[in-house]
């Protein structure tokens, strides 16, 4: 059959919300409200949206925009982040998205974007283009009363000197991207809150099709007065079979800039009166939090998944980006069926810098550009890849280099859904 693959316009944006609507089964066929359509069209670059329509109407559909990742130590570099990707149920295996995906990745490789990024809602769709899971994430679910604190005690922030104040979603809108930009600052995986973004988590032009509930916000202070956290959570009401409270608090995010941030923020949302579980939100797999609390066995896992992909488009510019721990060489054959990023590379490492450069050189590893990505913040184990058969080792030694170059002490996290 043939298809009108192309950049949606503005009046074909309604029909196109539609289609993710439907794609995502939050709606049925019908019409999106005008409000809504608004609001999100105000908000989106149309060079950067695509649709496939079949007789005019839209059943694919696919949408990009510019996002900055901190990588291994602290440097940021262009993303292509990918978000809305929905192909309508009648016409699934028919290649829509990956037309959608070869200009979109195409673009961002001539426009000089360094990795794309996304949120995979289903594992197996995106190995095939070429992203490979490169931070993965944890939510717990705290039981309060077995977590051993004294809610009868002091608050670590009294401790400390620092204090915990409630604020509203306009301050937070003033404090929350410079408290952001220090964590980006030191946590690689983190992505790029832009404007809308601080606005649309704080109840700013929020669509009427989405019930907003204005949430709690906490910041901790520290003792010379720096705003060094900021929590937000929302609680239920649940008042149990014997009339007494079981409310459940559930983060839907925080940000600790110190230890003594992360500490104060998490004992005070788990003393707050009437609470007696506390949902994490998705954390870092490496996050303190349990050590955090007398009886570490309170937090129990509740999720345990991949997170952020990555695809690279320019390994060079990627790998001399990102730091390293050791002194090292390896020559890296990348597979790339996409011809955007494949070729053979030689890869000199040290703490004081890194070069990438195309060689003749016999490869010392193959691997896929998909197996690239999943080890570029560090968090895979070119060890476990190359048992997997998912990297081919040519010299001996050269996977256990591969662990010393790539792997970081502390792993990456991305707090933010796309």
């Amino acid at each position: 059959m043939s298809f009108d693959h192309r950049t949606v316009s503005a009046a074909e944006f309604p029909d196109w919300m539609r289609a993710v609507g439907a794609g995502f089964l939050r709606s049925s066929a019908g019409p999106v409200p005008e409000e809504e359509i608004a609001v999100r069209l105000a908000h989106a670059d149309l060079d950067r949206v695509q649709g496939v329509f079949d007789a005019g109407r839209c059943v694919a559909t696919f949408r990009s925009f510019a996002q900055e990742l901190t990588v291994v130590g602290g440097a940021t570099v262009r993303a292509d982040a990918i978000t809305a990707v929905t192909v309508t149920p009648t016409h699934r295996r028919r290649g829509l998205l990956s037309r959608m995906m070869a200009k979109d990745l195409a673009a961002a490789k001539d426009r000089g974007d360094v990795v794309a990024s996304l949120i995979a809602a289903e594992y197996p769709i995106y190995g095939r283009y070429g992203f490979g899971p490169a931070a993965w994430t944890t939510e717990w679910e705290i039981d309060v009363p077995r977590a051993g604190l004294d809610p009868r005690g002091r608050v670590p922030s009294e401790v400390d000197g620092g204090r915990l104040e409630l604020v509203d979603g306009a301050d937070v809108r003033k404090l929350g991207p410079a408290l952001h930009a220090r964590l980006a600052a030191r946590q690689h995986g983190v992505v790029s809150r832009d404007e809308r973004w601080w606005q649309r988590n704080t109840g700013v032009d929020v669509p009427a099709a989405e019930s907003w509930t204005e949430p709690f916000y906490a910041v901790y202070r520290s003792a010379d007065g720096e705003t060094d956290g900021l929590i937000t959570y929302r609680a239920d009401d649940n008042w149990g079979d014997r009339k007494q409270p079981l409310n459940k608090a559930t983060v839907s995010g925080m940000i600790a800039a110190t230890p003594a941030a992360e500490r104060a923020l998490w004992h005070f949302v788990c003393s707050i009166d009437w609470i007696t579980t506390v949902r994490t939100g998705y954390r870092a797999p490496d996050d303190v939090l349990p050590l955090l609390l007398p009886d570490p066995r309170a937090a129990r896992v509740v999720t345990q998944a991949d997170w952020l992909w990555l695809r690279l488009l320019d390994v060079p510019r990627a790998l001399e980006a990102r730091t390293y721990a050791t002194e090292a060489a390896l020559v890296l054959d990348v597979r790339d069926a996409a011809g955007l990023a494949g070729g053979r590379w030689l890869l000199e490492v040290s703490p004081s810098g890194a070069s990438c450069a195309p060689t003749t050189r016999d490869a010392d590893l193959t691997l896929d550009v998909a197996e690239l990505g999943t080890l570029y913040l560090g968090d895979e184990s070119p060890l476990r890849l190359a048992a997997l058969g998912r990297l081919d080792e040519h010299r001996p030694g050269a996977a256990a280099t591969a662990e010393a170059v790539f792997r970081t002490p502390l792993r990456p996290w991305c707090p933010d859904v796309f």
